[in-house]
């Protein structure tokens, strides 16, 4: 696209991003609460709770696309200053079609949500696949035909309305759920806005640390500055994509053990297991950014771009403790106790927004990552562990005495390979794919000596094996 071109593009999508806080928490709300009747067998009372959020996300979705219009007829005024009259008219162009994406995800999401909640995982993980290989794909064939912003909205948005059409078709023929309009209990629907509250709170506090850094150079250092930080927020959002793919699945299963009284210990065991299993994903991420991040960067962005490396690093290295915790928020949304975390976000995310503010008109795109970074390091690594151990009797001392034995493969291997990499030239993609290759080479064998439990030998090894005997056969 251009710098100028994709920075335009990721700014109005940060400012469309503001008005999908409006999901309020509902999409969580129905996973947990689907979970909870199915697992006490009160189907009667899950169905009108569809027909129920059905309405409620139709309603949300006309008044999000009416809120759009407001922005929509402002652009000039929020943008003049530091964009040309051709980006602010394109900007316009790009603002409509989001705006119109937003108002049909709104009341179709609610299938994606029943999905989740009936633990379909097989299904709804490779629509995604596949939505995201066709997407790319033809991404890629118009922008060599000369395409840019507005073809990439347009393809985004095809895409996601024939995936939202394949979750409904799924919900009313495989899943056959039902939808009860007659039933609206206005007592069980003030239940589930105290819940969705809190979890409301949450979406806004993301939308703080992601979205604001975008409008604050927008509005300060203009589209340029946004597309490097664009870049690496792309990388963020990779980077969480690998650790919330695995605890996502977990939610409705902790949903029925909390439903069931499970104890502590119990509760305790699976947020310390499947910690550690994110941690081997995040790990290699990891590792493998700080050695290759940089290079790969150059080539793929260009020169331009590389100070999207130390502002991706910044954003990897405070996300680590919470991406291999976030169980822990499933366990709250679980037990319904989101408020304590919610709170002290919102403190959080004040201050990392004027930290943004502050540091965005001396430092820039860096000085912005570090309010960020900051933030994210001072409420979801230290405040919230405290809170864990405190509060939900969570075993915090034993989780991070299973990270620390399994980091000291990853930081040897990480320091020694990066002093190396200094002393070759990466100056293409062959040569940095094959110092990649060989990277992870070494990288694997030595995590699965010194970093892996048996329990979690057998989980990686056993699917391999059986791969290898049905080539070998």
């Amino acid at each position: 696209m251009g710098q100028s071109e994709y920075g335009l593009y990721s700014l109005v999508a940060s400012v469309i991003a503001y008005l999908t806080i409006m999901d309020f928490g509902f999409g969580n709300a129905i996973i947990r609460y689907t979970a909870k009747y199915r697992a006490e067998g009160k189907f009667e009372e899950q169905y009108a709770m569809f027909g129920m959020f059905l309405i409620l996300y139709s309603a949300i979705g006309v008044i999000a696309f009416c809120g759009g219009l407001g922005l929509y007829f402002n652009v000039d005024a929020l943008f003049g200053d530091t964009m040309s009259t051709v980006e602010l008219e394109r900007a316009r162009v790009l603002m409509l079609i989001m705006l119109f994406n937003l108002g049909i995800t709104f009341p179709l999401s609610i299938f994606g949500s029943i999905i989740t909640a009936y633990e379909d995982f097989i299904f709804q993980k490779t629509v995604q696949i596949v939505r995201i290989v066709l997407n790319t794909l033809v991404m890629i064939f118009l922008l060599q035909k000369g395409y840019k912003a507005v073809a990439m909205v347009v393809v985004q948005t095809v895409f996601n309305f024939l995936t939202l059409i394949l979750n409904l078709f799924y919900c009313k023929y495989k899943i056959r759920i039902r939808f009860i309009f007659g039933k609206f209990k206005w007592g069980f629907l003030k239940e589930v806005s105290i819940y969705s509250f809190w979890i409301f709170l949450g979406i806004i506090i993301d939308r703080i640390y992601w979205s604001t850094g975008q409008f604050v150079l927008g509005t300060t250092e203009g589209a340029v500055a946004v597309a490097v930080f664009a870049v690496a927020i792309q990388f963020q959002n990779m980077y969480m994509s690998f650790s919330t793919a695995i605890s996502g699945v977990v939610f409705p299963r902790i949903t029925a053990l909390v439903a069931n009284h499970r104890t502590d210990r119990e509760i305790s065991d699976i947020f310390i297991r499947v910690g550690r299993i994110q941690y081997m994903v995040v790990a290699f991420i990891l590792s493998g950014f700080v050695i290759f991040g940089r290079q790969f960067i150059i080539q793929w962005a260009g020169a331009d771009y590389e100070e999207a490396y130390t502002i991706a690093l910044l954003f990897f290295a405070a996300l680590t403790i919470p991406l291999i915790q976030n169980v822990g928020i499933s366990v709250l949304q679980a037990r319904n106790q989101m408020k304590f975390r919610s709170l002290s976000y919102v403190v959080i995310a004040v201050g990392s927004l004027v930290g943004q503010v502050l540091l965005a008109r001396k430092f820039g795109s860096i000085g912005c990552a570090v309010a960020i970074a900051g933030a994210l390091f001072v409420g979801q690594g230290l405040v919230m562990n405290i809170y864990y151990y405190k509060v939900q009797k969570l075993d915090i001392l034993k989780f991070w005495q299973e990270i620390a034995r399994m980091s000291v493969a990853p930081i040897f291997l990480t320091l020694g390979c990066r002093y190396l990499v200094t002393q070759l030239n990466l100056s293409d993609f062959g040569r940095l794919g094959g110092a990649i290759m060989l990277y992870t080479i070494v990288y694997i064998p030595m995590f699965w000596c010194f970093g892996m439990n048996e329990s979690e030998r057998s989980m990686i090894g056993q699917p391999i094996q059986r791969v290898f005997k049905l080539i070998f056969k």
